[in-house]
């Protein structure tokens, strides 16, 4: 086998792109997550460019963004090559950056009781056993690293948007809901149904107003407004809230005010048939599946203007904040709770073993709390017609086994961009066992090879000759799951005239065995949203993910990483009038084999709410976003009958009644889970959950024919 060739890259400034440790940088690399490393490697100037395309990256000074940030009428790719550095060297870092800011979750040795409101890290917002969540300036990573207690340090995840199929724009309202025993289960009546989702929140749409003409959302936590201090939110200090007093009372103002009431107290976010209105109508609307719950909303903000982007966080640590925040609501209200999110990450290793995998499953540990998460939109892996581009969605997973030491195999990673660059940073990581050990090396499409990188080694910011740059780390023993893990980042030159953009095409990962027991790895691709960035001169420019190709994409264990977690109810997206899993929807197992997506529920032409439209009130869509509410409802209405259930044993009701679809049998299926959502046996089975019968009521046998034994 040929031996790809180191590649000759160009040095990088010292001031820019060296690592800001201090102390012992063994010690402080080894707690850093190789993402995080390369992240906090970079000036105040690369880190507010960064910002404008990192979900968990963002800049709160004003003035140093505008300082910084990308000036208006960018330079073509061509001419931004011109300033690229030409003889520099690596170096300790002069200029670590102290406005630009990381969200980032801190494992720790102790455990904090959680009474006790002590916040040892800067920028604390919330702890969970020994996880806290943080909003840290890049300056002070080495020294929270440096901290006895400290096992590991890693970055958010990013939230992926939902990307809905919308099938009808002017449909009919739909026929309310009818499951099980009105009188029996009151329909969700003291429950909260919790949502956390994009694009504003329609609550005097007529699907949520009670017959007094009242709001049934109880408040609304707007995390993109700007801050007002709230009793409700003041540990995070972001956002505003809505309660239902000031959302009635823009109800009751809207006729003599001639505007609609969402005008009179506006979210961050209100678009035209808004994703979060018709999730929530879909779980808990009057048509909806829980009709008499209470509703409470998280309204999370991925905003699109790119200097909005620098100044927002928008990742998987707003989730954890939005799901604290619906928790502390239903303890405080003394109500169960049914959370549903219909968001999605893509990043790390698929078996839970994330911190907002385990935070997620910590808080599921009490009864009367549930959390639905939409399996995901993964699930194309090839064209169903000419022209169709679902696939590019896709095929975002790839899996293998090398059989012995000295041989590899090929991996081909797509970027696409504009056709000529991609501008937006592109991550691939591999997952294998702790028993093996590989090597892993990059091939450019220009052909220019990078590598071999072996265990405990790694490459960051190296420069291409394109100009963007290139990490990879190959790390042994993660410490959240004791797997091996290769990570790969492709990143653009971020510089004032616009970025200088991944060379589109083809690029190679090889893996080698270097000494194999088992061999078996699986790699995801981390996902950017698709949208222009706009123009420079003659180049168009573009956000895209990145994808595998047909040849290396593997298409089950798609499921989004978010929907892994042990105790979430993952969903996937039934056609119900066609009785078949949608092509769109993701696919289990998890790295580790566990049983995921749990159940399928009807997310096919989904007719519900739409919000903020002055055109109709009702719009039809498809995707797990619109399955996963159905069962965050149906979960409301069980949690009416028996408050007690916890999240374990309503996943273990779904899955005993839930049946299989035409053609299948009771066997766990890749795409449908258990079957298909049982909505009436459901509720009878949490009916007699908490039920007993005692054979021997007066201690006294009985035998088989049912005659008392001597």
């Amino acid at each position: 086998m040929p031996r790809p060739r180191r590649a000759k890259t160009k040095a990088v400034k010292a001031e820019e792109f060296a690592i800001p440790m201090t102390g012992d940088p063994v010690e402080s690399i080894r707690k850093l997550q190789p993402k995080l490393r390369m992240v906090a490697n970079s000036t105040v100037k690369v880190g507010v460019l960064r910002a404008e395309r990192s979900s968990t990256v963002a800049v709160k000074n004003d003035e140093l963004a505008k300082k910084y940030g990308t000036k208006p009428g960018a330079a073509t790719n061509a001419q931004r090559l011109k300033d690229l550095p030409k003889k520099v060297k690596r170096g300790k870092q002069r200029d670590v950056p102290n406005n630009v800011y990381v969200n980032v979750f801190i494992e720790t040795s102790d455990v904090q009781d959680p009474r006790l409101k002590t916040k040892t890290f800067p920028g604390e917002s919330m702890r969970r056993g020994n996880l806290v969540a943080a909003t840290v300036p890049l300056s002070k990573l080495s020294e929270i690293a440096a901290r006895n207690g400290v096992n590991h340090i890693e970055l958010g995840e990013p939230l992926s948007a939902p990307k809905p199929e919308v099938t009808r724009k002017n449909p009919t309202a739909p026929s309310p809901k009818k499951y099980g025993d009105r009188r029996r289960h009151h329909m969700g009546k003291g429950v909260l149904i919790g949502i956390i989702d994009v694009q504003g929140f329609d609550f005097s749409h007529p699907d949520f107003l009670d017959e007094n003409n009242r709001t049934r959302f109880v408040s609304i936590w707007d995390q993109g407004a700007e801050y007002r201090p709230s009793a409700s939110i003041d540990a995070f200090e972001y956002g505003a809230e809505l309660t239902q007093d000031q959302m009635n009372k823009a109800i009751r103002d809207s006729k003599r005010e001639k505007l609609p009431p969402y005008e009179l107290i506006p979210q961050s976010a209100m678009v035209d048939g808004s994703h979060g209105t018709h999730v929530s109508s879909i779980a808990a609307g009057n048509t909806g599946v829980c009709p008499d719950a209470d509703i409470a909303a998280v309204l999370v903000t991925l905003p699109d203007a790119d200097f909005e982007r620098r100044k927002s966080f928008y990742d998987s640590s707003r989730l954890i904040h939005a799901m604290e925040y619906l928790l502390a609501l239903a303890d405080k209200r003394r109500q169960p709770i049914s959370i549903n999110v219909s968001l999605g990450t893509n990043g790390h290793a698929h078996d839970a073993s994330s911190a907002l995998n385990r935070w997620i499953d910590s808080a599921l540990t009490v009864p009367g709390r549930s959390v639905t998460v939409a399996a995901g939109n993964a699930g194309q892996e090839a064209p169903e017609f000419e022209g169709d581009r679902g696939f590019v969605m896709g095929r975002i997973h790839t899996s293998g086994q090398i059989q012995s030491r000295e041989l590899y195999t090929d991996i081909e990673w797509l970027v696409v961009g504009s056709g000529i660059v991609d501008i937006s940073e592109n991550e691939l990581e591999i997952w294998y066992g702790a028993q093996d050990r590989l090597t892993v090396s990059l091939r450019t499409p220009s052909g220019l090879w990078i590598g071999p990188v072996e265990p405990l080694q790694f490459i960051e910011n190296a420069q291409l000759p394109e100009g963007s740059f290139v990490s990879i780390y190959n790390e042994l023993y993660h410490p959240a799951n004791g797997s091996n893990y290769i990570s790969i980042y492709l990143s653009p030159f971020y510089t004032q005239q616009g970025p200088v953009g991944i060379p589109a095409g083809k690029w190679t990962v090889r893996l080698e065995g270097k000494e194999v027991r088992d061999g078996s790895f699986h790699g995801w691709i981390e996902r950017d949203d698709p949208r222009p960035a706009g123009r420079a001169e003659s180049d168009e420019l573009w956000n895209f993910p990145s994808f595998f190709s047909a040849r290396s994409n593997v298409d089950r264990s798609s499921v989004s990483s978010l929907a892994c977690a042990l105790n979430v109810i993952s969903v996937a997206n039934l056609d119900d009038a066609n009785e078949r899993i949608h092509i769109t929807s993701s696919q289990g197992p998890t790295r580790d084999g566990r049983f995921k997506p749990d159940v399928a529920a009807p997310g096919t032409d989904v007719v519900a709410a739409r919000g903020f439209s002055a055109v109709n009130s009702w719009i039809g869509m498809t995707g797990t976003s619109m399955a996963s509410p159905h069962v965050a409802g149906l979960i409301g209405l069980l949690l009416s009958t028996e408050p007690t259930l916890t999240a374990a044993q309503i996943n273990g009701i779904i899955q005993r009644t839930s049946r299989p679809l035409p053609g299948g049998t009771f066997t766990w299926a890749h795409d449908a889970g258990f079957g298909r959502l049982q909505e009436d046996a459901c509720l009878a089975e949490a009916a007699v959950i908490n039920s007993r019968k005692d054979l021997f009521p007066r201690g006294k046998l009985v035998s088989s024919n049912g005659r008392k034994s001597k």
